[in-house]
């Protein structure tokens, strides 16, 4: 009896740790993080597409790289680097709401998102 007492103490105090505080907010995101990523991984590895040549992000590099620093550009390179971190991209900064990027200026952004869509 008294080992149920504890395992529900465990998990009462377990729960009110996830819930109320935010001591396993970073952990969370980590695991989700790491989740994501093995998701895409397997997703690569088992499907199969059909590659296509795909000259508008070459097009748009060009446009758009003399208007941006090396650290814009590194940054526009992680976001084309596959179709989830994209869409991840246009669903956050490009969904009408107007949020600051750690990289990109606002009129960057701006032309960015007119030119993903």
């Amino acid at each position: 009896m008294r080992g149920w007492i504890i395992l529900g103490l465990g998990a009462s105090l377990l729960y009110y740790v996830a819930t109320e505080t935010n001591k396993l907010d970073e952990p969370i995101a980590k695991s989700n993080e790491i989740l994501q990523k093995i998701e895409r991984k397997l997703d690569s590895v088992t499907g199969t597409k059909i590659i296509k040549a795909d000259n508008h992000i070459a097009q748009l590099k060009k446009e758009i790289g003399e208007r941006m620093s090396k650290r814009e550009l590194q940054a526009l390179d992680d976001i084309l680097a596959s179709e989830y971190t994209l869409q991840e991209f246009k669903d956050d900064y490009c969904s009408g709401k107007t949020k600051q990027h750690d990289y990109f200026n606002k009129e960057n952004l701006f032309f960015l998102c007119d030119k993903i869509k």
